[in-house]
């Protein structure tokens, strides 16, 4: 089958399909199709598929079943989202007004999705698009310096849960038990530590620079940028720091030689980004389907009633991407009110 794609300046490769009068012939046609479709994103790394009567989470799921047959399973709950059954979830529950910075979905894990599949149940009435970067693109966009040492030495994320702030251990890992907690960091290369208030700081080292398990391409595969201390709100990181202190804000990054992202590291990561993305206003039905090592999403603000879904699968591992640094257990930085794990 062949499919006409649409491409234009800031715009992903889009297509248009044929009329379909209910979810069954939808079904059908995206399994005829199916073939196609993974050629399309093979070429553009992110496709949208407009004009199809996907307006439920059931339906959605049913395309899901057709799009993405291995499913990725659900991981420890970094950011606010909701489970809607079926294996079906929404996008991350940030304020409307909010951006959501670009990322890989899942990059700090062992496990993470192949493809990430998106579906428009409501639209905004304003802005909302979720943007995507190709992570090609980022990596030939980025000083040589900041690729060669993300290469050479990969990252560090470092996160404390703390029941002063709505992502405590207990909801983030889904358990009140701390051995529960223990054995899941030791499964997951991730250190641990208790602190003395009864939070929790963990450590894990992973690749930032990866090859796509197909193409053998080079991509920038990361949440540095995401979740470093300088990516929020300015007011919003006065008050944390006045509340929380240094050494007590959610998430800190950096390098894997240890020293951390600066804030302009950060600004040349993020503009490195904005030059490699491309976005599309959602209408109803829409889905979108991502190779989430080739591309990187976000999201834009919005006003009015969103409702966008996702669903992930075809699960892959580092080793899978041939990265040169290997996931890893980081030691905590010894500081006082902090209880080894055993």
């Amino acid at each position: 089958m062949n499919l006409h794609w649409s491409v234009g300046p800031g715009r992903p490769a889009t297509l248009v399909a044929p009329h379909q009068p209910g979810v069954e012939e939808a079904l059908l046609w995206l399994a005829s199709a199916h073939d196609a479709l993974r050629a399309g994103l093979r070429e553009h790394g992110a496709v949208y598929i407009r004009g199809l009567p996907v307006h439920s989470v059931e339906a959605f799921a049913q395309v899901r079943d057709v799009l993405l047959p291995q499913r990725t399973p659900h991981r420890e709950t970094a950011t606010p989202r909701g489970d809607l059954g079926h294996g079906v979830r929404t996008t991350t529950n940030l304020p409307s007004g909010q951006s959501i910075r670009t990322h890989n979905e899942d990059s700090h894990a062992l496990t993470f999705p192949g493809l990430l599949l998106f579906g428009c149940l409501s639209a905004p009435d304003q802005g909302g698009a979720t943007p995507v970067a190709d992570c090609r693109t980022v990596l030939r966009y980025l000083p040589p310096h900041l690729v060669e040492r993300m290469r050479t030495y990969g990252w560090l994320l470092t996160r404390t849960y703390s029941d002063r702030v709505p992502a405590g251990w207990r909801s983030a890992f889904g358990t009140g038990s701390r051995a529960e907690v223990e054995r899941r960091c030791a499964e997951n290369l991730v250190s641990c530590e208790w602190r003395a208030d009864g939070g929790l700081r963990t450590r894990g080292l992973r690749p930032g620079v990866v090859r796509h398990p197909e193409t053998g391409e080079e991509v920038w595969f990361n949440h540095m940028a995401f979740w470093n201390e300088w990516s929020l709100d300015e007011k919003v990181r006065e008050i944390l720091v006045d509340e929380l202190g240094h050494d007590g804000l959610p998430f800190h990054t950096g390098f894997g030689d240890g020293l951390p992202l600066t804030r302009g590291e950060l600004y040349t990561i993020s503009a490195a980004y904005e030059a490699a993305t491309v976005r599309r206003a959602w209408e109803p039905g829409d889905l979108m389907l991502v190779d989430n090592v080739r591309s990187a999403h976000g999201r834009d603000p919005y006003r009015g009633d969103r409702r966008i879904v996702v669903a992930t699968g075809a699960p892959l591992t580092f080793a899978d991407c041939r990265s040169a640094v290997r996931p890893a257990a980081a030691p905590l930085p010894a500081r006082a009110g902090l209880l080894t794990c055993p």
